[in-house]
Formats: C-alpha cells, sequence, structure tokens
C-alpha cells in the first residue's frame, strides 16, 4: 500500500515537473517574442536603409530560378509573372528546375518556348531524379547559372514586375548576402483557414523578420520570394538536403560566415496560401520537422561561434526551436486535465498553483505581438481591434488544435528519423468562387492521427465539464480554445477528406 502511493505520489511530482516545464518554455519564448515587439516598434520610428539607385553603375546579372514539381495548375502563372520583370532582359536569366513527372513537363515546355519567342533567356532544367529535392534541384542549377545573383520563387508566388529592381540595389551593401522580401496573400480572405494562416504569417513578416534583422540578429531566407548573393550560397557550403528547411539551414550558415542579411518589409511578393486542411498540415509538418532537423544540425554551431553577442545567441535559441514550442502545447494540454484532480486531491501541492497565473503574462506578451502585426497598416483602430479581439483567439485555437500533428514532426526531427520533401500542394486560388474539389494533387489523409485530434477534442470538453464540477474556472478558458481547436482542425480534416475521396471517385 505505502509503495503504490509512493508512486503515485512520484508520478504526480513528474506530472508537475513536466507541466511546468512546458509553460516556463512557452513563458521564456514570449519573452523573447517581446523583445522583437521593442526591436520593431523601435525600427518602425525609423525607415528601412534607403534604396540606393544604381545610376551610375550598371545593373548586374540576375539568374532566377523557379523550383517546381508537378505544379499544373500555377506554373504557367509562374513563369508568365516573372517574364514581365521590368530589368533589362539582356541582365537576367530564368532558370525552370523542374522536377515534375506529370504533365506539368509538357505545359511548361510551352510556356517556355512562348517566353523564348520574346527574347527573353529562359532555360527548361530536367532532372533525371528528385535527389535531393528542392536543395538538389537548386544545386543543379547553380551548376550553370550566370548570375551573380539568385532569385528564387516557389511555384505558387506571383512576383510583382518591380521586384527585382527594389531588391538587387541593395547588395551595393557588398556584406549583404541575401534579401529577403514579405510575402503576400492573393486568397487571404478565401476562407477561415486562409485568414487565419495570413494573420500568423503577417506577424513573422512584420515583427519577427524586422524586429530580429533591427537588433542585428539572425533572420532567415523564407525558401522564395527573396534573392541571394551567387557568392554568398557558394561560401557558406551551398544548398544542402540534409534538413526539410534547405532555406533555414543555408541562412545559418551563412550568417555564420558573417554574411549580413536584408529584411525588406515594404517590398511584398504576391502568393497563393493552402485552402485546404490537408495541404496545411503538409506545409506545417515540413516546416516544423525542418526546424527541428536545423537546430540538431546548427544550434550548437551558434553557441560556440565566439564572435556572436549573448543576444544573438538567445534569439537563435528560439528562433531553431520555435517548433519546439507544440510540444510544450500539447504536453501542458494534455497534462492540464489531471491537474485539476491533483490540485484538489493533494493539497501539499496547492501553493504551487498561485504562480500560475504569472504565466498569463506569455498570453499578454504574445497578444500584444499579433496585435502590433495585424494593426500596423490599418487607419481605423477601432475596427481593427474588434476584428483582432475575434481573429486572435481563434488563430490561438487552430494553432493549439495543430499542436498534436506539428509536435509529431517536430520529435521526428529531433530523433533524425528521415522522410521525403513532400510539396504542398497548389490550386490556382484566387477569387472567392475559384474551387479546390478535382485537384488532382490531393489526397485524403483520414488516420489515426485525425481520430486523435477528434478524441482530444471531447478530452479537453471534459476538462471543462470537469472544473465546472470542481468549481475551478482558471483553465476553463484554455480548455475551450483547445476543444475548439482539435475539434475544428478535426472537422476540417474529415470534410476536405471526403470532398477528395468523392472527386477522385466519381
Amino acid at each position: 500500500m505505502l509503495l503504490k502511493i509512493l508512486q503515485i505520489e512520484t508520478l504526480v511530482i513528474l506530472m508537475i515537473v513536466l507541466y511546468a516545464t512546458g509553460l516556463l518554455f512557452i513563458f521564456m519564448y514570449s519573452l523573447v517574442q517581446g523583445n522583437l515587439i521593442y526591436n520593431y516598434l523601435k525600427k518602425k520610428k525609423k525607415k528601412e536603409p534607403q534604396l540606393i539607385q544604381a545610376n551610375d553603375k550598371p545593373l548586374p546579372f540576375v539568374t532566377v530560378q523557379l523550383p517546381i514539381y508537378n505544379e499544373m495548375y500555377v506554373v504557367t502563372r509562374l513563369i508568365q509573372a516573372v517574364s514581365e520583370f521590368d530589368y533589362p532582359q539582356s541582365k537576367f536569366e530564368i532558370q525552370v528546375l523542374d522536377d515534375s513527372t506529370d504533365e506539368s513537363v509538357e505545359i511548361a515546355a510551352q510556356k517556355i518556348e512562348e517566353v523564348k519567342s520574346r527574347g527573353i533567356q529562359i532555360h527548361h532544367i530536367l532532372r533525371k531524379d528528385r535527389k535531393g529535392f528542392k536543395a538538389g534541384a537548386l544545386a543543379e542549377g547553380m551548376k550553370t547559372a550566370k548570375g551573380e545573383f539568385i532569385a528564387i520563387f516557389d511555384a505558387d508566388f506571383i512576383p510583382k514586375k518591380d521586384f527585382l529592381m527594389n531588391t538587387v540595389p541593395y547588395f551595393q551593401d557588398e556584406k549583404i548576402g541575401m534579401v529577403q522580401t514579405r510575402w503576400e496573400h492573393i486568397n487571404r480572405d478565401y476562407s477561415l483557414l486562409t485568414k487565419l494562416q495570413a494573420f500568423g504569417l503577417d506577424a513573422h513578416f512584420s515583427v519577427e523578420q524586422a524586429g530580429r534583422n533591427f537588433g542585428r540578429h539572425f533572420i532567415n531566407f523564407n525558401g522564395t520570394g527573396g534573392v541571394w548573393r551567387k557568392a554568398c550560397i557558394e561560401d557558406a557550403g551551398g544548398w544542402s538536403a540534409d534538413t526539410l528547411t534547405e532555406d533555414l539551414d543555408l541562412s545559418y550558415r551563412a550568417q555564420l560566415k558573417g554574411w549580413k542579411f536584408q529584411f525588406l518589409e515594404s517590398v511584398g511578393s504576391p502568393a497563393e496560401l493552402p485552402a485546404v486542411m490537408n495541404a496545411l498540415k503538409t506545409q506545417q509538418f515540413r516546416w516544423t520537422k525542418g526546424a527541428a532537423e536545423c537546430t540538431r544540425k546548427n544550434l550548437v554551431k551558434v553557441l560556440r561561434a565566439s564572435n556572436l553577442p549573448l543576444s544573438t545567441k538567445v534569439h537563435a535559441i528560439f528562433h531553431l526551436m520555435n517548433s519546439f514550442l507544440f510540444i510544450c502545447i500539447i504536453s501542458t494540454a494534455v497534462f492540464s486535465v489531471p491537474m485539476l484532480i491533483v490540485k484538489h486531491s493533494f493539497s501539499e501541492y496547492a501553493h504551487l498553483y498561485k504562480y500560475g497565473g504569472f504565466f498569463l503574462l506569455s498570453l499578454l506578451i504574445l497578444s500584444i505581438f499579433y496585435w502590433v502585426s495585424d494593426s500596423r497598416e490599418s487607419d481605423n483602430k477601432i475596427k481593427s481591434f474588434f476584428r483582432f479581439i475575434v481573429r486572435f483567439p481563434m488563430f490561438l485555437s487552430v494553432s493549439m488544435g495543430l499542436s498534436l500533428h506539428n509536435a509529431i514532426a517536430v520529435f521526428e526531427g529531433y530523433f533524425g528519423k528521415k522522410t521525403p520533401f513532400i510539396r504542398t500542394p497548389k490550386f490556382n486560388i484566387v477569387k472567392a468562387n475559384d474551387k479546390w474539389i478535382g485537384n488532382k494533387y490531393l489526397t485524403s489523409s483520414i488516420n489515426l492521427l485525425t481520430l486523435l485530434e477528434g478524441v482530444l477534442a471531447l478530452y479537453f470538453m471534459a476538462g471543462i465539464f470537469m472544473a465546472v464540477n470542481l468549481g475551478d474556472y482558471g483553465l476553463l478558458p484554455f480548455h475551450l480554445l483547445l476543444s475548439i481547436g482539435f475539434g475544428t482542425v478535426f472537422y476540417y480534416s474529415i470534410i476536405h477528406s471526403k470532398k477528395i475521396i468523392k472527386t477522385s471517385n466519381p
């Protein structure tokens, strides 16, 4: 009997420690985000580095790389947009790095011939296999790239005509190795999913990137919508396919070599957001797992770098480990329900819960973080505020709902499990009445993980009922967000998968 009591006590202590550890990491992460808010607001009082117009110097030659793989719905749109750059035709070339295995090859080839007939230098580069995936395609293109600078666009982007003229001049600073622009969203208002994605990405492409850049900390190339100095890529060791986020990996290797990066919030690059839950999950899995793989590969190098200030190392820790946040969210969420029982059954630990309220500061900081981003371009602050108080809780809720899916990806990344680079399906959705149903690249993904997300929605609903029965409402808002979040992710996963199955089996 005594042994059983000791075992229960040990289990309770272990649960409290794990719960507190998750909360502590979230709190520390929020403090770093708070510093980014300060940097960003300080930066907003100043202007971005003034664009130096090269009137007395000839424009450099630029290679524009378009890595694609089975992009039949958007490849024509992409090639057309890039071919319309208002940059001298004699000063840029386009490389269509085509790893496609379907009719996308013929569609791209037809468009390439049309563009070539206008006197534009464009090359259709085909590989025998997808070795190295996107990183391998970019490395292959580098072998024949004539440009001193390399601009990169994924298939879902529609770059503006003045993109090169607004980015290339910044490289007159010889220390600049990469210039990254802000993503814009052509289908922001298409659905709830696209609105929430835009809400989250806007914060990254304002407060995060600009805050880190202004504070002279490491930022990252976002895989597209940016320009590299070719010498920087080569000096950093070139593209590597040993992580799923080759962009983040190369960014850290280059900055560890001493190269400076420039983020341009004022220059936008329009792109399409995933409109289907299964496509969003694919993208999220690759991003979070890749970040974990980059943590394994680069974090120790950053910590050992003698030329980096402590503040930059701290920011790098939470930049590289931002996907670890999902492990903390799912662990604290799952433990929070039995913690209600512990609180009311083990009075000797009751005093510990008094400190729990302190972690509400994390929520306050994160709400300010997203408010600063969401309201930055609004003329009507009152209207923005009411929109924010609806959208922020929903964004928080769905982010929590994706935490199990993303946490699995992070664990795989930390433990070195290798998986192929799975592209995010593209749709060519621009207008509200555009449809994704019938997209040949979508596959149904109703699996055990989907069912677990449904179970967790019920689990946190049980936590709500338990809180009401115990008269303890401290965690009730948290459990409400969790039940809605997991319920939303489960609902969209099922509904979208059913539509995919229905259209693929008429």
